[in-house]
């Protein structure tokens, strides 16, 4: 079989194609270990988490006094640079050789059915016929707007912003989802001014209204300018000055422009128009991760647009590798079993994140609203974190909020979301109980441990209780 695409979500499928079995082959045009590696998650969470454990720090009585100065930018951008290999992947290739993946550099493209074209970055050609399966895994990249003079500014995307060398003294960030308040949170903790101009209402609008509310508040607090319900109309760069105006009639200047605004699949020119698909465009597929209409074909990863996040493709991976394996071994695959070995299912069920951001923000499944419009009889759960002795101890003055979205016809949780320091880690929990089902009467029984933050699942469901 053959991968376009060597990101985490490609090296997942590669590795569990390989251990099945399987020949397998992959391609990669630019760094093995795609986006994840490079530009998103390993280096912005580097930038953050200096950030993270600094106002941690505040928060503590007897350390407050000994953070109060700056971060060392310089210390922290070479901890990037050294978390992402100072963007060399030759490990990660090493690891491919390592379990017996054939690699290409080059550009890959689909030339007919289960047949991809490389042309390699020595200027050679090869062919690829996979006799089973191709996967297309080749991610997606940031969505700019089409603004007057937007080409000539060089804007920012998430790439040079998680990436760039020197802390801008100024710098606008346009947009208010997951990047945007990630990015606005790290540089500001380096010493930039930040302006966080957002189209909508408020921030991270994909989730319960009470995150992005707490962590707009908290980025004022740290100096962020936010401004809600304003939008960029045009941009220009004078004498090195970035110069937006925005639809409320403000002229804003800067040393750099974020642009946060949404993401494209990359799959543009990887020959999609050869096999009957449009090509650029996001790849519909069933459950199993093949491409709709194929029997060959698979999207795994952000070129499905199911779920744009690194640990859901790796999870697909894990899924379409198993569908793979199994339809090359002959083996039926139950397509009406939702939890079976080859079903993405919580694809659609429980889907978790975490922002980190100070304060964190975690959710998984749906919020209030999104269950609502599916219809359910549903029932909103709120517990401030004042409530939780863990959270007291963990940091003075902890702010936060919990919620949890009960199905009332079947006494299960459909969502559940955290705001608050730290609550990263308290939403595997929340996935298990939104993936497994599990019934509030039997979480009823799953004691957390006294005085963690994790005691908000108690509150929760004597709040529930009443």
């Amino acid at each position: 079989m053959v991968v376009l695409g060597a990101g985490p979500v490609g090296e997942n499928v590669a590795d569990r194609t390989r251990a099945a079995g399987l020949s397998t082959a992959v391609v990669e045009s630019e760094l093995v270990g795609g986006e994840c590696s490079y530009w998103a998650c390993m280096p912005s969470k580097a930038l953050l988490r200096p950030a993270i454990a600094r106002a941690d720090a505040r928060r503590v009585p007897g350390l407050r006094q000994l953070v109060d100065g700056p971060l060392d930018a310089a210390e922290v951008l070479a901890h990037r640079d050294y978390e992402t290999s100072h963007w060399k992947d030759d490990g990660q290739i090493g690891w491919l050789d390592s379990i017996g993946v054939a690699f290409h550099r080059g550009h890959g493209r689909l030339a007919g059915p289960r047949r991809v074209i490389v042309d390699a970055a020595d200027g050679g050609r090869h062919v690829l016929t996979a006799r089973h399966a191709v996967v297309v895994s080749t991610g997606s990249r940031a969505l700019l707007p089409d603004l007057p003079g937007l080409a000539q500014v060089k804007p920012w995307t998430s790439r040079e912003a998680t990436s760039a060398q020197a802390v801008p003294g100024r710098l606008i960030v346009v947009g208010g989802g997951v990047v945007a308040v990630e990015m606005a949170t790290a540089w500001r903790s380096l010493g930039s001014e930040v302006t966080l101009l957002v189209r909508g209402k408020g921030l991270l609008p994909r989730m319960e209204p009470f995150a992005g509310e707490l962590i707009a508040e908290a980025l004022v607090e740290a100096g962020a300018d936010v401004r809600t319900g304003t939008s960029v109309t045009a941009v220009s760069r004078e004498n090195g000055t970035v110069v937006a105006l925005t639809d409320t009639g403000d002229r804003l200047e800067a040393d750099e422009i974020l642009f946060a605004t949404g993401r494209a699949p990359r799959t543009e020119d990887i020959g999609l128009d050869t096999v009957g698909l449009e090509s650029g465009a996001w790849l519909s597929v069933d459950d199993s991760l093949r491409v709709t209409g194929s029997d060959w074909l698979y999207g795994v990863g952000d070129v499905n647009h199911r779920a744009l996040l690194t640990h859901q493709g790796k999870y697909q991976a894990r899924i379409a590798g198993a569908a793979i394996a199994a339809r090359a071994a002959g083996v039926p695959i139950l397509e009406s079993d939702p939890w079976g070995a080859h079903a993405a299912t919580a694809d659609h069920a429980a889907v978790p994140q975490v922002v980190f951001t100070d304060p964190e923000a975690g959710a998984v499944g749906l919020s209030l609203a999104e269950a609502e419009q599916a219809g359910l009889r549903v029932r909103a759960v709120d517990v401030e974190f004042s409530s939780v002795a863990g959270a007291g101890l963990y940091a003075d003055g902890y702010r936060g909020r919990a919620r949890m979205i009960v199905d009332l016809d079947r006494e299960t949780l459909v969502g559940v979301t955290f705001v608050g320091p730290a609550v990263g880690e308290l939403v595997h929990s929340a996935t298990v109980a939104v993936a497994g089902e599990v019934p509030i009467g039997r979480l009823w029984h799953a004691v957390p441990s006294y005085p963690t933050i994790s005691e908000v699942w108690l509150r929760l469901l004597e709040a529930y209780r009443g």
